[in-house]
């Protein structure tokens, strides 16, 4: 040990190696116990990688409108270039300029050296696309963002799914396990009959059957209960090896009621239809843009450069052999579109059709919306009086398991009755507790109906 606390003073390299070893251990033990829902939605909410990626891009949409603001600002460049002219190229003059009529002279023209360093800049006075630009980079940040709220609204639903499924899945296996106690009990009192010559072996033969079925059943459980344990995790961006200590299922506590269904939402409001919106208003940017080709576009532009040339090396060189002279420039530059093959137009009327197809995206949405919020109605309807019967059904097959284990033992009712009581009540229970998650599902998807996910966070 003083061994090892001496090397990690010498080498910091091996502190940050025990750190990252005992990382997924420390993030274990911050989460919360018991895990209920709402750390579960928490927890997603701040490590799916669908929820980050949301947030990434309505983070570089603000980028994008920086972008596009950097077409009204001021364009700034500069350049510089030094060149070598080992053949200096020659131009065909006449005689008569140098006193010899009637021939061509070859002169070369230029320096063997030519260097330059300028400055320009140019500012629009005038762009139609670049203020219909800066509208459609706002509006584009509005859509990411709407995107993230609804990534965020998907990933509830899932994992609010998932929690109840691994509830539910738990629950039927404590009724397993209670089933396997009871019925151990049962075959214990057996065991004792058959030794004492009061039962037949049959009798302990069935029982002991009937146990190692309930014991088949628990195993596929426990299967089907990691698995969902670790489709939740999934969905919430947690490492499949995390412990998490979920709390077993308040059944009690759940009272069915249609008071959720009280109030119809008006779908124009939705997330999902608000998306769709903010898909047409970029739609006619985009159109806007098309027409803003029809627009001429003014610009200022100025330069100023130095330039140096002479039959040495001009950087560091002067007069006579090298020369330098600065020059500058200030132009005003107009574009005035004329004819481009209709191209324009052509574009225009494609924005047209695509607007088009989206406000029939729109109407279908807003029917399947409707159509989401009815049929998430009927469906809580339905699982509440499912959910009543189911719990009736329990309460009386737990009566005729009472009754009939109470016969079997004053030697009344034969075994066989007792263990078909026994399943019918193991039958029972478990429709009790799949209806209570078809409830929880219902009511889930009536709350999403509503837009009003987020509810269950709090």
């Amino acid at each position: 040990m003083k061994r090892l606390h001496t090397l990690a003073f010498r080498r910091p390299w091996l502190i940050a190696l025990v750190l990252l070893v005992t990382a997924p251990a420390t993030q274990a033990q911050q989460l919360p116990s018991p895990f209920t829902l709402k750390h579960a939605l928490e927890f997603a909410l701040e490590h799916k990688s669908n929820v980050k990626k949301a947030k990434l891009d309505e983070e570089n949409s603000e980028y994008k409108i920086q972008e596009v603001r950097s077409r009204a600002l001021p364009q700034v460049t500069g350049n510089g270039s030094l060149n070598y002219n080992p053949i200096l190229q020659l131009t065909a003059v006449p005689g008569d300029l140098a006193g010899q009529p009637g021939k061509t002279l070859l002169i070369p023209f230029g320096q063997k050296w030519n260097s330059s360093a300028a400055i320009a800049v140019s500012q629009n006075l005038f762009d139609q696309s670049v203020f219909t630009g800066l509208k459609a980079a706002k509006t584009t940040q509005q859509y990411y963002q709407i995107m993230a709220r609804l990534t965020d609204e998907q990933t509830i639903e899932q994992v609010a799914s998932n929690y109840y499924q691994v509830l539910v899945q738990r629950q039927k296996l404590l009724i397993i396990d209670s089933n396997i106690a009871t019925a151990t009990r049962v075959k214990n009192v057996i065991e004792g009959q058959y030794k004492n010559g009061l039962a037949k072996k049959i009798d302990l033969d069935r029982t002991r059957v009937n146990i190692s079925n309930l014991q088949a059943q628990r195993q596929q459980l426990l299967n089907a209960v990691q698995i969902q344990e670790n489709t939740l995790k999934f969905y919430m961006g947690m490492n499949i090896a995390t412990p998490l200590d979920i709390p077993s299922a308040t059944f009690d506590e759940i009272q069915p009621s249609m008071q959720l269904a009280s109030s119809k939402p008006d779908v124009k409001n939705l997330t999902d239809y608000q998306l769709l919106r903010k898909q047409q208003e970029l739609l006619h940017f985009q159109k806007d843009a098309y027409k803003a080709e029809y627009y001429p576009t003014l610009s200022l532009s100025g330069s100023y450069g130095y330039q140096g040339v002479g039959s040495k090396f001009p950087i560091g060189g002067s007069k006579p052999a090298v020369n330098w002279f600065d020059y500058a420039t200030i132009g005003l530059n107009l574009k005035i579109p004329i004819f481009n093959g209709f191209a324009t137009r052509s574009r225009v009327r494609q924005a047209d059709i695509e607007l088009k197809k989206l406000k029939e995206d729109m109407d279908n949405t807003e029917l399947g919306l409707d159509l989401a919020y009815e049929n998430a109605k009927a469906q809580l309807t339905n699982s509440i009086i499912t959910l009543n019967n189911q719990k009736e059904n329990t309460a009386l097959a737990q009566e005729v398991y009472d009754n009939t284990r109470n016969n079997y033992n004053q030697g009344l009712a034969p075994l066989t009755d007792l263990l078909d009581a026994e399943n019918s009540l193991t039958t029972s229970q478990n429709n009790y507790s799949s209806a209570l998650l078809d409830y929880r599902l219902a009511e889930i998807q009536l709350i999403k109906a509503q837009g009003n996910l987020k509810s269950l966070i709090n």
